[in-house]
């Protein structure tokens, strides 16, 4: 069946149905009018908003972390603000509903899920104080009474921030962040408490049911206390901290593949490597570096212009995010390159005894005669230190001081603005550089697309003195024979897809985001800061398309998105018709005629069902969609 006459058939069904139907409900306002959509001239994936679930809850960290349940067709996604993983029934992707939640429990917060294919769930629980020990609550994703869905509590480190279950389903690992406490000592110069940070290590049982606290392992930083570590891993705190590893490590996010996991250590700059079966940690990693004098960057949030330009400053990456796949047999990881201040205390005005920063803006460190004479070659530092070249560029103290000399001799910026591919032994082998801010750069249109736009106010240029884009969310997922990365900008908003299948050359394919940047009101803004993805194949979707599903942050919205095979758009439209038992021989123009018959039959049918408010009625809708060809079948959903 050629695509022409399907689309042709699609559109005559669509146009009969709304000219008899008067009653359809509108779209969802998190579905933006205008989505904004930039690809290759040779793209091989198409990526679609079909469907939201809007919690209503704005700037509050009410949609985080996602996954997906098949069995049940089921979402997770993390609630924060409420304490709670919120359950939506994603039967029909088009229309996510939420059918109940899973509670940490009062004062506690949920940072995390994970969900294996029988069911059995995990979520890392926070405490109200967390820098006390967290928990790894296990649940019945596919329960029928959510309310007796919890199966069962193993005791991790201080505050789980994310978790990752092995793709064999064996173990369960928990991302153990460590974070110190908000305050400082009377003195000003250490954390209150600064717990260890760790990676939880817990093997789980085959049946859907709570492992105990004897499945649990915990693989410590110890080993590397007064150890050498490579150049531009980071190990810092206030002037009285004890600064080491066991302690300065805060596992941010994880993955793994083929018996060992990989952890980002965000404000370290580096990636830890463990090995599952021994719980042990085997080494420590650094992360990229950019090199801002040859990659360039919008380092100005002043000069009223999507600029970019090279600066002698580098950008720590500073991963988030991380994903792991295999290409030609090997083993690869990527890395959303976020970067993150560490910053913690009260101030004293409110009370506390002052707040410890590592941040610091170029122009103070100018001013203040910090940078070494020559440093940074025969640049003008006056120059560069103008707030419309570069002084606000948002730098971090904790790199790049000669304590000899008493000033910097590098400056080092947060993020790289790019995400990154490394092999197992954490080589480099690929770097996105400055193709995140080239291309929203390009699409900067006033009212249309603002570059470098904050994910609370859609101010033109706003983030570019301090992490532009901001790269965070990340996953991997395989569309026909072709491996992707899809990577989450938290500030601007939107997706870019990247074909990774050669990991050495990988390609940039689309950027695709749900936004309006001509409003700042969260509902008509659509989607703002994406934070966490998940990528569910066609053989588990429910609408039999690859889906990436994305957590919200900002907006507080849970939203899927189909993702299409421009590659194998044909022969995905031939399977789909075999599913229905149709002769793949006679797929011709009799096959053509047939699918815009039946589909202008069930347009009129639809339309004057939609009339008379017969939709509403249960089961008519399914009975209606029923009848639609499989072509036909998702946009009749949407419509309907």
């Amino acid at each position: 069946m050629s695509r022409s006459f399907s689309r042709r058939s699609l559109a005559l069904c669509v146009a009969t149905a709304t000219s008899l139907s008067v009653a359809v409900p509108a779209s969802s306002a998190a579905i933006v009018n205008n989505v904004i959509e930039h690809s290759a001239a040779d793209a091989s994936l198409k990526l679609t908003p079909v469907g939201t679930y809007e919690s209503e809850v704005y700037a509050e960290s009410a949609a985080e972390i996602v996954a997906f349940h098949p069995a049940s067709k089921r979402i997770l996604t993390v609630n924060a603000h409420a304490g709670q993983i919120d359950i939506l029934d994603a039967s029909d992707p088009a229309k996510p509903t939420l059918i109940g939640s899973i509670s940490a429990g009062k004062g506690k917060e949920i940072n995390s899920v994970a969900v294996r294919p029988d069911g059995l769930a995990v979520a890392a629980v926070q405490q109200a104080d967390k820098t006390e020990d967290g928990d790894a609550l296990f649940f019945n994703a596919a329960a029928a009474d959510l309310d007796t869905a919890e199966l069962g509590r193993v005791m991790v480190g201080a505050l789980p921030d994310n978790v990752h279950l092995t793709a064999d389903g064996g173990y369960a690992l928990v991302a153990n962040e460590g974070e110190p406490s908000n305050e400082l000592n009377a003195e000003g110069t250490d954390y209150v408490t600064d717990p260890e940070g760790s990676v939880s290590v817990i093997k789980l049982p085959e049946a859907v049911e709570a492992p105990t606290q004897a499945d649990a392992r915990i693989a410590g930083f110890t080993a590397f206390d007064g150890q050498p570590l490579p150049e531009g891993v980071r190990v810092f705190g206030p002037s009285g901290h004890d600064s080491k590893p066991s302690i300065d490590f805060e596992p941010e996010y994880i993955t793994s593949q083929d018996g060992k996991a990989f952890v980002t250590l965000q404000e370290a700059n580096a990636i830890g490597v463990i090995d599952i079966e021994s719980a042990t940690v085997e080494k420590i990693l650094p992360a990229h570096i950019a090199d801002h004098s040859q990659v360039p960057l919008d380092p100005s949030n002043k000069d009223d212009a999507a600029e970019l330009r090279t600066i002698p400053v580098k950008g720590l990456s500073m991963p988030d995010s991380i994903g792991a796949f295999t290409a030609g047999g090997q083993t690869y990881f990527a890395t959303a390159n976020e970067g993150d201040a560490r910053e913690w205390g009260i101030k004293e005005k409110d009370g506390g005894s002052g707040v410890y920063t590592d941040e610091v803006e170029l122009k103070d460190l100018v001013e203040e005669g910090k940078v070494c004479e020559g440093a940074l070659g025969d640049v003008d530092l006056d120059k560069l230190a103008d707030k419309k070249e570069a002084g606000n560029l948002k730098l971090s103290n904790a790199s790049g001081w000669n304590e000899e000399k008493g000033c910097f001799d590098e400056l080092y910026a947060y993020g790289s603005r790019s995400f990154s591919i490394y092999d197992s032994e954490g080589n480099i082998v690929f770097d996105s550089g400055a193709e995140f801010e080239k291309i929203t750069a390009e699409l900067n249109e006033p009212g249309i697309f603002h570059h470098n736009a904050d994910n609370e106010e859609a101010t033109f240029d706003d983030r570019s003195d301090n992490k532009g884009p901001e790269p965070e969310a990340l996953t991997i997922g395989t569309v026909g024979e072709r491996t992707y990365a899809f990577i989450g900008a938290e500030r601007v908003g939107g997706i870019f897809v990247y074909d990774v299948t050669d990991p050495t050359n990988a390609s940039f394919v689309t950027y695709v985001n749900n936004r309006d940047f001509s409003t700042d009101e969260f509902a008509a803004a659509g989607d703002l800061g994406p934070e966490g993805f998940a990528f569910v194949d066609k053989a588990d979707s429910p609408n039999g398309e690859h889906l990436l599903i994305v957590g919200n942050e900002v907006s507080g919205t849970t939203t899927a998105y189909n993702v299409e095979d421009l590659l194998n758009a044909d022969e995905d439209n031939e399977d789909d018709a075999d599913d229905h038992g149709e002769n793949k021989s006679s797929q011709s123009s009799h096959s053509s005629t047939a699918t815009i018959a039946v589909g202008s039959i069930i347009g009129v049918i639809a339309a004057v069902a939609a009339a008379v408010g017969l939709l509403n009625t249960p089961g008519v809708r399914e009975t209606v969609l029923s009848f639609a060809p499989a072509p036909l079948r998702e946009q009749l959903g949407k419509f309907l």
